[in-house]
């Protein structure tokens, strides 16, 4: 419960800064269009409603695409599963990275050391290379798409939470626990892990970051989303030989994931912000319990 209120409070906090409001604010616009999209598309996304490449008209605001779909419909339809996607395979990628990084890090020694050889072999392979060589030898499976991209960033996470947890796990709180004979697993989740939300919120937004781009990748490559499914790294490829005609089926879904990335980012950069600011001033008081620093004049 502890650990669900510094979750929460540090979101709060983060969103209260500007930085935070700008990212939340363009963040949340992209969102609502993927979320609210499918339901108000003036027409079916994946039927055919007049000739290819049409250009704008009052009817179709935005034109037809590659075989006369409208293109403001396939926009609309085309974000809430590629959001869906990519943030099931984050919270599935950094739950499993953070699971393997704080192993290794409290355990250390041996165990440690062939933990971090695995990761290594898997970081290895660049992500967008790994995800290509699964689903071209096991097919373009919505779930084999999360599968890829969540082992993708598991690896990442884990190398960059066991060095926050290697600092945690050495401090004196946790050796005072240990010597009560508490159980390895509650050190870990009850005293290291509630000090490591500040890196997690952070990989968060990244690998939600990543996971976009990857599976639109994916999508624009032919290996990701199939059609006739609406989706914005699909509607790029498929358009973009007509791209002097109409070019709306290729620039919106672009401008979309381009706007979802920078504000995601920024976001995530209000988060680690806020997480040094409250990291220096917790420092700040314990050098003034220690008689350290003295404390600020008034």
């Amino acid at each position: 419960m502890t650990f669900s209120w510094e979750w929460l409070s540090l979101l709060a906090r983060a969103a209260r800064t500007r930085r935070g409001q700008i990212g939340l604010v363009v963040t949340g616009l992209v969102v609502l269009v993927a979320a609210v999209g499918p339901f108000v598309a003036p027409f079916p996304s994946t039927v055919s409603q007049t000739s290819p490449f049409a250009s704008p008209s009052g009817t179709y605001p935005l034109g037809s695409d590659v075989i006369g779909r409208d293109v403001l419909s396939r926009v609309l339809a085309g974000g809430w599963l590629l959001l869906g996607v990519a943030a099931a395979s984050t919270l599935i990628g950094v739950g499993v990275g953070l699971l393997i990084g704080l192993f290794a890090a409290y355990r250390g020694g041996v165990v440690d050391a062939l933990v971090m050889r695995i990761v290594d072999v898997f970081l290895a392979f660049p992500p967008l290379v790994f995800a290509l060589l699964l689903v071209s030898v096991l097919g373009s499976h919505v779930w084999l798409i999360l599968v890829a991209v969540a082992v993708s960033h598991a690896p990442q996470v884990a190398r960059v939470v066991r060095a926050a947890a290697l600092d945690v796990s050495a401090r004196d709180f946790v050796r005072a626990v240990e010597l009560l004979g508490t159980p390895s697993r509650r050190v870990m989740t009850g005293e290291i892990l509630p000090n490591l939300l500040s890196v997690v919120m952070v990989e968060l937004g990244l690998r939600f970051t990543f996971a976009i781009l990857l599976i639109a990748s994916l999508s624009f490559l032919s290996f990701g989303i199939q059609p006739p499914a609406a989706d914005w790294g699909l509607m790029i490829n498929e358009n973009r030989i007509g791209l002097t005609v109409n070019p709306w089926g290729v620039l919106l879904p672009v401008i979309l994931i381009a706007v979802l990335t920078v504000g995601l980012n920024t976001f995530t950069d209000a988060i680690a912000r806020t997480s040094l600011g409250l990291e220096r001033s917790t420092e700040r008081l314990d050098l003034v319990a220690s008689g350290i620093a003295s404390e600020p004049a008034l």
